[in-house]
């Protein structure tokens, strides 16, 4: 089977798994960060090498107070216990997105988690935290701009190389394979520019029920298309 080095997830069906167990929204929140956990060992079991995940977008802030509370509790969590967890499992940690628009605590949090994990050499695992893809573009743009502004580049050295080397995921492999749970065939303004090339996997399932039987089905799937870069047709 062939095995895709990089796969992306859009984790969606929480709260409608909360829902159907007439539970809060929140309780689906959680237990979908549980689900991600496991994911993460059985994606490096299975042989990937990379793993990003859509954690929060730029959109979720206008979600209700009290959920968005809960995810940033949830995250606050995530990154109190990261670092013992990330040594453990030889795991390197990266965030994606725009940090400087997080709270000044979790912007700590997450510089002592890459620096402390950096070093290991099992999965590369990546959460895309106040991420959109828009938003990104837009502050690559800028960065770029400023560059050409001091001089440190020419207007002949662009080309999408150096492009990407301003993006959230500038040493990172583009995805092989999206899966987003829950039904929904839609990207979301999530990695817009790296997905070019990438196949994509919908599957019904709710995240909370996501397992390695449904990664295995995603991978299957991935397995089994012929991939043509930049052709048409065929």
């Amino acid at each position: 089977m062939n095995i895709p080095k990089h796969v992306a997830i859009i984790l969606d069906g929480n709260g409608r798994w909360a829902k159907k167990r007439m539970m809060p929204r929140n309780f689906g929140h959680t237990q979908g960060s549980k689900v991600v956990e496991k994911i993460c060992e059985d994606a490096y079991k299975i042989g990937i090498k990379y793993l990003t995940v859509y954690a929060f977008s730029t959109e979720n802030w206008k979600r209700p107070k009290d959920e968005v509370d809960a995810l940033f509790k949830l995250l606050n969590n995530y990154l109190d216990t990261s670092i013992k967890t990330s040594k453990k499992n030889n795991m390197r940690v990266r965030i994606i997105g725009n940090k400087s628009g997080l709270p000044k605590e979790i912007q700590e949090k997450i510089k002592a988690l890459e620096e402390a994990s950096k070093a290991n050499t099992g999965l590369n695992f990546q959460v895309a935290i106040n991420y959109g893809s828009r938003d990104e573009i837009i502050r690559a743009v800028k960065a770029l701009s400023e560059d050409l502004n001091a001089k440190t580049i020419t207007i002949d050295d662009i080309d999408e190389n150096l492009f990407s080397s301003y993006l959230d995921t500038a040493d990172i492999p583009d995805p092989d394979l999206l899966i987003r749970t829950s039904g929904e065939q839609r990207l979301s303004n999530y990695l817009l520019w790296q997905l070019a090339y990438t196949e994509f996997y919908f599957t019904d399932v709710l995240w909370p029920d996501f397992n390695i039987d449904e990664l295995k089905r995603a991978i299957e799937f991935y397995s089994g298309r012929k991939r043509n870069f930049g052709a048409i047709g065929g």
